[in-house]
């Protein structure tokens, strides 16, 4: 799994909503939060999609985007979000199969899914915070809004 102060690799995945977001979007202008999570309609997935989608407010006030990420299709993305009201984007990494979370180094080959971890990227392209999760655990929101006041200066 790729670390702090490593360059974050580029990507272009479609959103739920079949429009491509990459990561170049948001140079110079975002810090990017990644959710690498195993599956849509999985419970722990959903709860901790869940949990973002509240948040979504403190993120944008902190200056940074979410953008989940699954090997799920953005149609699966489309009725998941619909679904759940999920206020962020989420991108399939469907193909070819888990290329993104490959070159974060989150890829299950056992299991065919992402890894559940969290990177913080900064407005430069850097992984400033990176956290794995087991599968089976919700990582919530602590650690990167943590991570993110600091990058930030603030006290989040």
């Amino acid at each position: 799994m790729l670390g702090q102060n490593e360059k974050a690799p580029e990507f272009s995945l479609h959103a739920q909503d079949f429009n491509p977001v990459s990561l170049s979007d948001f140079k110079g202008r975002k810090n990017v939060v990644l959710l690498f999570y195993p599956a849509d309609w999985s419970p722990v997935c959903g709860d901790e999609i869940a949990v973002f989608s509240a948040m979504k407010s403190i993120f944008d006030k902190e200056d940074a985007v979410l953008l989940g990420i699954s090997v799920d299709s953005m149609f699966c993305h489309k009725a998941y979000t619909d679904a759940h009201q999920v206020r962020f984007p989420l991108l399939a990494d469907f193909h070819p199969k888990a290329a993104v979370a490959q070159s974060y180094g989150v890829y299950n080959e056992q299991t065919g899914y992402c890894k559940r971890a969290l990177f913080l990227i900064d407005k430069e392209g850097i992984i400033n915070w990176a956290y794995l999760s087991p599968d089976e655990i919700n990582p919530g929101a602590d650690g990167v809004l943590d991570a993110l006041g600091k990058l930030n200066g603030s006290n989040s």
